[in-house]
């Protein structure tokens, strides 16, 4: 492997290139507009074979790729907050019929007010689209997701869409040491893209119109199939590690300092990098973490154990659910009513978590706090 120190955005676009999508469909919007530029200049000076496809809009980039895996063809397309929003009718489509597109994601609010900044308003609105969401820590981790995020979308058994997250500007635009695999290595991971091929003498309707007596069994069909993503990003995340000797936890969820822990703080993406260094640089031993890799499909088993023995629990998300709270929090409470958790919503609209913070919010979970609470 090659060490580069890569911009967060720039590592997504190497990674992309290692998988050999025969689609990218490219709109740019703040803060994911390097990922897609990267590519370009990678398509132009002849490092990457792909058919580059600019569109008007994002709306129709996302039915670009829903034209080109339909007919068989690995895709990408990244996106962020109101592009997210404009395609939020073809994000249903696509995981409907079961095509498991790839969309980098670099989280920015959603307007009004108008700003470009990072929280996870805009993939939140999503949650329930039957995308597989998986939210980065580093920019490393981003490169290593995309690459499992083929690997798990294209299982026969899942087929569905996969947003691969990073934090817009903290991740997007900063620079970290990547390690960039090797296409041979590569090769031992992700096969060959053999999704279903469009044939002529045997043509086949996608995307059907289903009455009320079909509809809800393809809902169903596709719940399990969320279901079933579980086992293979867990077979994914090990086979991943054997191969490249890096992991990410079970694959869903990553813990630390919870060996001895008897409060744990449950949160995602690159907050877990601040929340790491404040427990080794303050040598913390009564708080660990609870590290959510995948928010869909949702490790309802592996949070129940992670938090099994510690008395109280704390969320710190960048979302809010007007009148209700941080979402994350909610599906939190609902695994475990035994203990106390708190709720803490912060960095929306890019506003800082800062060190201090992270300590105060410590200090609130020790004595569980109610409430929602503003960092």
């Amino acid at each position: 492997m090659v060490k580069k120190v890569l911009e967060g955005s720039h590592a997504i676009a190497e990674a992309v290139k290692l998988c050999e999508p025969g689609v990218v469909a490219a709109y740019p919007i703040t803060p994911q507009t390097h990922i897609i530029e990267r590519i370009s200049e990678m398509v132009a000076d002849g490092e990457f074979r792909t058919k580059f496809s600019r569109a008007e809009s994002e709306h129709s980039a996302m039915s670009i790729c829903l034209g080109a895996q339909a007919s068989g063809v690995r895709t990408f397309t990244a996106s962020a907050s109101q592009g997210i929003a404009l395609m939020h009718e073809v994000l249903y489509n696509v995981s409907g019929m079961r095509l498991p597109v790839i969309m980098a994601v670099a989280n920015r609010s959603l307007a009004s007010p108008l700003n470009i900044w990072c929280d996870w308003s805009d993939t939140f609105a999503e949650r329930d689209s039957g995308w597989m969401q998986f939210y980065c820590e580093s920019s490393q981790e981003a490169f290593d997701t995309i690459i499992q995020a083929y690997r798990i979308a294209e299982d026969p058994n899942v087929s569905l869409p996969a947003m691969v997250c990073i934090d817009g500007f903290i991740l997007s635009h900063v620079y970290e040491p990547v390690d960039i695999a090797e296409r041979k290595l590569l090769g031992k991971f992700l096969p060959k893209h053999r999704g279903r091929k469009m044939d002529f003498d045997k043509p086949v309707t996608q995307g059907a119109w289903a009455g009320p007596e079909y509809f809800q069994d393809f809902k169903r069909d596709q719940h399990e199939a969320m279901r079933n993503a579980k086992d293979v990003i867990r077979r994914a995340n090990s086979e991943f590690k054997r191969v490249f000797g890096r992991g990410y936890g079970s694959g869903l969820i990553e813990t630390y300092n919870m060996e001895s822990a008897d409060h744990a703080i449950v949160t995602m993406g690159s907050l877990c990098g601040t929340i790491r260094h404040v427990i080794k640089e303050n040598k913390i031993r009564d708080v660990g973490l609870v590290k959510i890799r995948s928010f869909r499909p949702f490790p309802i088993g592996e949070i129940k154990k992670a938090l099994n023995g510690v008395r109280s629990v704390g969320v710190l998300e960048k979302d809010i659910s007007p009148g209700l709270g941080g979402a994350l929090c909610y599906e939190i409470r609902g695994l475990t009513k035994k203990r106390s958790v708190s709720a803490f919503v912060g960095g929306l609209g890019g506003k800082d978590v800062k060190t201090e913070d992270i300590l105060n919010i410590f200090d609130d979970i020790r004595e569980e706090r109610r409430g929602l609470v503003w960092v």
